[in-house]
């Protein structure tokens, strides 16, 4: 975009319309003009985009398409992203509740499953694997014993089912990317004891950021994936609603919905938790909404976290930090916690939010470059800012084991290392390992980015009980059954190869690129 043109005065010029024609430019006046305009025209070009599509679609499309306009409405009334950091208030005593102060649910079948039955389990499962390498859902990407994170998931739920003769029901939240190939794979689940249904997520226009329009020519997405993308996952509880799931859930007498991302293999179904929520251990005032935290470390301090502000408990994210205050929300000290993305939340709530239009969640402005060069904005929300939104939400500090999201290669060196044992579709910290803590892992982006580069480097994963640190750069290969304690550090020059022999002890080392190994 040309330096000094705002893209609002690139709309108007588009439309026809002058600034000085309406009111001076830097007035109030015009500026609600100016937005009320790029309103206008994106809803004018949505109406063309309807257009494309055959009739029996546009009903359903054009509530969407709402949506999509009432989100692009609120982006330009915002004045920006930051907020008011003096307005956040010291966090109350009662705001987050510590796990280990939680009761167990006495060990009585028929309790625990009158308390299963008020339950239903939803997982994230709009992402595809690209990132790692992989074609297809991210959910499909093997992780353990040839299981991949979609085939734990269900054995966890399944597991539970038999064990306390309960009817715990699992829903996947598709996006357009992942629903056809998701649809296929859940077939071969037909004889396990778990009910899965699925519902799909918006798929909304990319803007152009030169004229805040959409890119997209036609309504066929198919044709043309670059120019739609799935608005966040704050987008569950209208789709859910819109899905007809929350309805048939709140009639089937259930509660509760626990949220997570399928990637998140410490996202499992928490008894402690749930019997807070509905046991006996309940509230006389339900808690409406309940994020899982854990503590921050210095690998996490990008990641959101629970304030007070206007009496009501929120969370943050980085993109909502003035600039002058990022230090400050990244203190490990100012700000202990952060949201793991496991929610819990009451069906009967989030139908009021909804029905009372009160659901009111912060806009996160995603800027991308198309493969063409096309630079595109993509607006999205986030599950967890529906929190103010709530009555009576609270944090819980949960264990680190909560969370254990498997985003990279490293992450996954870790889940199928055998710091890890499986048992029912649950990773288990092995009791070998003297601390909580999960090792710290670092893999060069150039040659363990992608799942089958990763696997193809090492004839199995090393024993890794004793690491603390490992960074690993450049052409690196390992042999079978080696141990990696303490801190190590392996980085190959470029040019050089490194080949960890087989049976190899490598503890507190650093071994360098003309493969000289020195004591750390």
């Amino acid at each position: 975009m040309t330096s000094g043109i705002r893209p609002i005065d690139v709309l108007l010029q588009r439309a026809g319309i002058r600034g000085h024609q309406r009111a001076p430019s830097d007035s109030k006046e015009f500026h609600e003009v100016t937005k009320r305009d790029a309103l206008r025209l994106l809803e004018n070009e949505v109406d063309r985009l309807l257009q494309t599509t055959e009739p029996a679609r546009r009903p359903a499309l054009q509530a969407e398409m709402g949506r999509f306009a009432d989100l692009f409405g609120r982006f330009l009334q915002e004045e920006g992203p930051a907020l008011d950091w003096n307005k956040i208030q010291k966090l109350p005593e009662n705001a987050v509740m510590n796990y280990s102060n939680l009761k167990a649910p006495k060990n009585e079948q028929n309790e625990i499953r009158s308390m299963l039955d008020k339950l239903v389990v939803i997982k994230l499962n709009g992402g595809l694997g690209t990132s790692m390498g992989c074609h297809g859902p991210k959910s499909v990407i093997p992780v353990r014993s040839d299981l991949t994170f979609l085939d734990l998931t269900v054995q966890q739920i399944e597991h539970l089912n038999k064990t306390y003769d309960a009817n715990v029901p699992l829903v996947l939240m598709n996006s357009f990317n992942t629903d056809e190939d998701t649809e296929k794979i859940v077939r071969k689940y037909k004889g396990f004891r778990v009910q899965i249904h699925t519902f799909n997520q918006s798929c909304f226009p990319r803007i152009s950021r030169e004229h805040f329009l959409p890119v997209a020519k036609d309504f066929d997405v198919e044709k043309d994936m670059e120019a739609w993308y799935p608005p966040g996952h704050g987008d569950f509880y209208d789709t859910f609603r819109n899905s007809g799931l929350l309805k048939k859930f709140i009639d089937e007498g259930r509660e509760y919905c626990f949220l997570s991302n399928i990637d998140n293999l410490g996202a499992t179904v928490d008894l402690n938790i749930l019997n807070k929520l509905v046991g006996e251990e309940r509230a006389s005032t339900p808690f409406e909404f309940v994020m899982e935290v854990t503590d921050k470390t210095r690998a996490d301090v990008k990641g959101g976290t629970l304030i007070q502000m206007e009496n009501k408990l929120r969370l943050l994210e980085i993109a909502q930090v003035p600039k002058e205050h990022v230090d400050d929300f990244k203190s490990v000290k100012t700000f202990k916690f952060f949201n793991t993305n496991n929610i819990w939340a009451n069906l009967a709530a989030i139908d009021r939010v909804l029905r009372e239009r009160t659901l009111n969640m912060e806009i996160i402005v995603n800027n991308k470059t198309l493969e063409n060069g096309l630079r595109v904005i993509q607006l999205e929300t986030a599950v967890g800012a529906a929190m103010k939104c709530f009555d009576g939400a609270i944090g819980i500090n949960v264990p680190r084991s909560r969370f254990l999201p498997v985003k990279k290669s490293s992450d996954l060196l870790l889940v199928m290392s055998n710091l890890y044992t499986l048992k029912n579709g649950s990773l288990v910290m092995s009791p070998q390992r003297m601390f909580p803590t999960t090792p710290l892992v670092k893999l060069g982006e150039n040659h363990f980015s992608k799942v089958k580069e990763f696997l193809g480097r090492f004839a199995n994963i090393p024993d890794i009980i004793e690491l603390d640190h490992l960074t690993v750069s450049g052409d690196v290969t390992f042999g079978r059954g080696v141990s990696l304690r303490g801190t190590v550090i392996i980085i190959a020059n470029h040019g050089d190869r490194i080949d960890i022999p087989a049976g190899a002890i490598l503890e507190n080392k650093i071994v360098s690129g003309n493969m000289r190994i020195l004591d750390h």
